[in-house]
C-alpha cells in the first residue's frame, strides 16, 4: 500500500519554503519528491497537509495543484509496481512536474516564481549526487534571503540588475562580513542559477549578465617535503582517528586527489600500481601512478582499515595533526574586503585543510622535476589558469634550484 502526504521543507521558517510530497510504501519505504511549489509556513495547515484557504484567495488553486500532483505520483508508482519496480525520486518528480498553465491564467508572482525555481535548482544538484554544490547553492540562497529581508528588496528574475549588484555586494561585505573572494563566489553562483533558469525558459532577463565582483587570488598553503615527512613519522595510536585522518591526507599529498574523490576509492579503481577513476567534480577520467608510499594506504582503504570522515571533521583533525607534527612556521594570511587589504599571521597548522594535500602534490611534483603538463594530466586540470592557483614554489626551492643551475654554493654568505 502506498500513500502520499505533503510537508514543508522548513516548517518554522519566516519566509516561503518548499513543499514536498512524501510517498510512503508499506509504512517502511519513504521517497521525498519536491513539488516545485512553495508557501509561507503561516499559511500551511500541517494537520490537514494543505494550504489555508480562508483569507488567501490564491491558495485554493495551490491545493488543487498539489492534489493533482499527489495523484500523478500515485499513478507513476502504480505503473512501476506493475513492472515489479520501484520508481526513483527523480522519476516521481518528473511525473509530478507542474504543468504549464493556460495562457488566460495569471502567472505566479515574480518573487514566488524565483524561489520555486531556486529550490528546484538546489534539489536537482542533490539528485545528481552533487551534495557539496547543493550546499554552496543553499548558502547563496540564504544570503539572498537575508539581503531581501534587510534591504526590503524583492529578489526576482526581473529585479536582478546591475543596481541590485551594487546593493547585494554591499550587503555581503558589511552585514554578512564576507571577504572579496567569498563575495565573488556568491555573485558567480547567482549568475550560474540565472543562466540555468534562462536556458529553461523560466525568465528572459539579461541584467544578471552584468553582475560582477573582483576576485583576489588567495594565498596558497602547501607543505614542504620536510613537513610531509614530519607527518609520516608522527607517532600515533594505530587505527585511531588521527592515524585515520593522516592516511587520508597523505594519500592526497601523494596523488593530488580532491577530498570527494579520495573518499570514493573502490577496489575497481586500482589497476596494478595506478588508480583510474572519474572525478566527482569535473567528470574527468584520470589515471594516477601510485608512489611506493601511496600503495599501502590505498590497500588499507580498500580493506576498510581507513574510513571516510566528513570534510569538516578531516579539516579539524588535520589542524591537530599539524600542531603535533610541529608545522608551526608563521604564515601571513592576506584577505581583501572591499579592496582593502587585511593581514594576519598564524602558525601554519591553523591553515591546514583537505585541499592542502592536492596543492602539496602539485607543488612538490613540480619541484622534483615533473613537467607541468604531466601534473595537469594527473590532477585533471584543463587549463593553466586554474592549475597555477595550486602552485606554491617555496623560496628555499628557488634558492636551491638557482644555485644548482648557476653552480653556486648554497651556503654562500655576502660580506657586510
Amino acid at each position: 500500500m502506498a500513500t502520499v502526504s505533503f510537508h514543508l521543507k522548513e516548517p518554522k521558517a519566516e519566509r516561503p519554503t518548499a513543499i514536498f510530497a512524501l510517498l510512503t510504501i508499506d509504512r517502511r519505504t519513504r521517497i521525498k519528491v519536491y513539488t516545485g511549489r512553495s508557501i509561507h509556513p503561516r499559511q500551511w495547515l500541517a494537520g490537514e497537509q494543505k494550504a489555508q484557504e480562508r483569507g488567501y484567495p490564491d491558495n485554493p488553486s495551490l491545493n488543487t495543484a498539489l492534489s493533482t500532483q499527489g495523484k500523478q505520483i500515485e499513478e507513476c508508482y502504480a505503473a512501476y509496481l506493475a513492472q515489479g519496480l520501484v520508481p526513483t525520486a527523480a522519476q516521481l518528480k518528473e511525473a509530478a512536474a507542474p504543468k504549464l498553465q493556460p495562457e488566460a491564467a495569471a502567472p505566479p508572482a515574480a518573487g514566488l516564481q524565483f524561489w520555486d525555481y531556486f529550490a528546484e535548482w538546489v534539489e536537482l544538484a542533490r539528485l545528481r549526487g552533487k551534495a557539496r554544490s547543493a550546499s554552496v547553492y543553499d548558502t547563496t540562497g540564504r544570503h539572498l534571503r537575508g539581503f531581501e529581508k534587510k534591504a526590503k528588496y524583492a529578489v526576482g528574475f526581473d529585479t536582478i540588475t546591475p543596481a541590485f549588484n551594487d546593493r547585494f555586494t554591499a550587503y555581503l561585505l558589511t552585514t554578512a562580513g564576507l571577504t572579496d573572494n567569498t563575495v565573488a563566489k556568491q555573485v558567480m553562483t547567482l549568475k550560474r542559477f540565472m543562466k540555468w533558469a534562462a536556458e529553461r525558459g523560466y525568465h528572459s532577463s539579461i541584467g544578471y549578465e552584468r553582475l560582477t565582483w573582483k576576485r583576489q587570488e588567495p594565498d596558497i598553503i602547501t607543505l614542504t617535503a620536510e613537513e610531509v615527512e614530519a607527518l609520516e613519522n608522527l607517532d600515533l595510536p594505530e587505527a585511531g582517528y588521527l592515524d585515520n585522518a593522516r592516511g587520508l591526507f597523505l594519500l592526497s599529498c601523494y596523488t593530488g586527489l580532491r577530498y570527494s574523490d579520495l573518499v570514493s576509492i573502490r577496489p575497481e579503481h586500482l589497476r596494478g600500481q595506478t588508480l583510474r577513476l572519474t572525478t566527482q567534480k569535473t567528470r574527468e577520467t584520470v589515471t594516477i601512478p601510485l608512489q611506493a608510499r601511496a600503495l599501502p594506504i590505498v590497500g588499507r582503504m580498500i580493506a576498510g582499515e581507513i574510513r571516510a570522515v566528513s570534510n569538516q571533521k578531516l579539516n579539524d583533525y588535520l589542524k591537530e595533526l599539524g600542531e603535533r607534527a610541529g608545522i608551526t612556521d608563521p604564515v601571513e594570511v592576506i584577505r581583501y574586503r572591499g579592496g582593502n587589504r587585511e593581514s594576519t599571521t598564524l602558525p601554519k597548522w591553523q591553515k591546514l585543510g583537505c585541499h592542502t594535500g592536492r596543492r602539496t602534490f602539485v607543488t612538490l611534483s613540480l619541484e622534483r622535476g615533473l613537467r607541468p603538463e604531466l601534473v595537469m594530466k594527473i590532477t585533471g586540470h584543463r587549463d593553466w589558469k586554474s592549475f597555477k592557483r595550486y602552485v606554491n614554489i617555496t623560496e628555499q626551492t628557488v634558492e636551491r634550484e638557482f644555485a644548482r643551475v648557476y653552480e653556486m654554493p648554497t651556503n654562500l654568505k655576502l660580506a657586510v
